[in-house]
């Protein structure tokens, strides 16, 4: 498993790297400062690697913090509970077809993230996942293919980032390493090779991964 999230790591490192050159070369256009949380709403998925790599953030955190946080979690765990009454641990969201998630991320949902401090900085910031690392700027592969084409509203108020050379990068091969990297975790933890498995920050928090026969039986 260390060699997995030592993988892991430099690839969000590529990442970071690649959302701060863009804020370096086009600081006029790209809003994006320490302590603004306008992107850090609303439900959406991650992946059970993502939620991993959090929860070993997340456990770093003071007591007092992590219990804060956890009754956070709680009480969204029992918003979509309302939806999906058997939605149990380990909180994975694939039993359902992929059209049916919608129903626990609606359009309108500005809930803050339960890991946003009262400063509006994130708790686990070098633990986040990488959703959370992607957002903000469009993502342009260097071979001009468009993965990507939404953006904050407060970046690029004064032109269009899709045709913006310099924002490029390798997504392409970038988001294979994670499929590949992701194979490699679940043979890890699991003992299986999986392609997806996905969950939500707040349930994330919520799961035993120590507890790996709950996985294991989830997908036989």
């Amino acid at each position: 498993m260390e060699e997995v999230l030592a993988k892991w790591r430099i690839l969000l490192d590529k990442i970071d790297a690649w959302f701060a050159r863009s804020m370096e070369l086009y600081p006029e256009s790209i809003a994006c400062r320490s302590g603004c949380s306008a992107c850090c709403r609303s439900t959406f998925d991650i992946t059970l690697l993502d939620a991993y790599y959090l929860k070993l953030g997340f456990d770093q955190l003071p007591e007092a913090t992590r219990e804060r946080v956890l009754a956070k979690c709680r009480e969204r765990l029992d918003l979509m509970r309302e939806t999906w009454p058997e939605f149990d641990h380990p909180y994975l969201l694939n039993y359902r077809d992929e059209e049916e998630w919608d129903a626990l991320m609606p359009d309108e949902d500005e809930t803050p993230c339960v890991l946003l401090g009262e400063d509006g900085r994130c708790l686990v910031y070098h633990y986040r996942p990488m959703t959370c690392r992607l957002h903000g700027i469009p993502l342009i592969d260097t071979g001009g293919e468009v993965m990507h084409d939404e953006w904050c509203t407060m970046n690029f108020t004064d032109a269009d980032p899709l045709q913006i050379d310099g924002l490029k990068a390798p997504f392409d091969a970038m988001l294979r390493e994670e499929v590949a990297l992701f194979r490699e975790f679940t043979a890890a933890l699991l003992g299986k090779r999986m392609n997806e498995l996905d969950t939500f920050i707040p349930t994330a928090l919520l799961i035993d991964f120590e507890n790996c026969d709950t996985f294991k039986d989830w997908i036989k």
